[in-house]
């Protein structure tokens, strides 16, 4: 990756339907090259282009963190963890807990089941600890547009 793909990232994480021309003249390549470049970073999943929500606005209004503590291998676990439709994000971690899970639920009811249905019943779970989220103060995806 060399820098005018760091910049096609960057232009993109601003207006991900930006055209090829618009691009093109950005980063002053041809609209061929640009089209090549950002077909190839998303053939090697450097990046995606997607519609990013606001949970609340679609429905799921309940979302969470849920620490988990597991005994033996929490590769296990977090492939299981990984297939649940209502489970966002999985990482394995070093400290308090072995993995972090982030959940969106519609409501309390739905996180209830989520925990006690879904990952509880987990084998390897030992258990969880569920820190709910009151306020969503910031979310950005600007990994790639490094400023430092």
């Amino acid at each position: 990756m060399d820098n005018t793909d760091r910049t096609l990232i960057a232009l993109l994480q601003v207006d991900g339907r930006a055209s090829f021309t618009a691009l093109a003249k950005a980063v002053g390549l041809s609209e061929g090259a640009v089209r090549q470049r950002v077909q190839r970073l998303l053939r090697d999943e450097t990046m995606q282009i997607v519609a990013v929500t606001d949970p609340a606005n679609v429905g799921l209004g309940r979302q969470a963190m849920v620490g988990i503590r597991v005994q033996g291998d929490p590769r296990a676990v977090s492939d299981q963890l990984s297939g649940l439709p209502d489970v966002h994000y999985v990482v394995l971690t070093a400290g308090g807990y072995d993995l972090l899970a982030e959940v969106a639920c519609r409501d309390d009811e739905h996180l209830l089941s989520v925990l006690n249905d879904d990952i509880r019943p987990i084998p390897g779970v030992v258990s969880t600890e569920t820190l709910v989220y009151l306020k969503l103060a910031k979310q950005t995806y600007a990994w790639g547009n490094l400023t430092r």
